[in-house]
């Protein structure tokens, strides 16, 4: 393995690691369910791809390629917006209130 690609994917660790970081931070420090979903749902999809193409480095630099890597990728992308889009309507429907503020423009006024 060359040490442009130990670089790259190891830079891609570090990077995709911070974002899981966040993603858990988030996951702790938000009050309710609706922030909660919101942080892990976009900040893991970037750890999990970005370990998932490092990972893919290191197969190809060891003369494979990286189908399984790419295949599982894909299924975290299209997997992750879905599942989260299908839980936010769920609370939705059990009609589960957030406890962010609604700014005062955000709803016209009914007459």
């Amino acid at each position: 393995m060359t040490p442009i690609l130990e670089n790259m994917a190891a830079v891609l660790i570090l990077v995709a690691s911070f974002f899981l970081l966040v993603g858990a931070i988030g996951l702790v420090r938000f009050p309710d369910f609706y922030m909660r979903l919101h942080a892990p749902t976009k900040a893991s999809t970037l750890g999990v791809g970005g370990v998932l193409v490092a990972s893919m480095l290191v197969t190809f630099s060891h003369g494979r390629p990286g189908i399984a890597e790419l295949l599982i990728t894909l299924f975290v992308f299209v997997t992750a917006p879905v599942s989260a889009n299908l839980m936010a309507q769920a609370a939705l429907h059990l009609k589960l209130h957030s406890q962010a503020p609604v700014p005062r423009n955000a709803v016209p006024e009914r007459r």
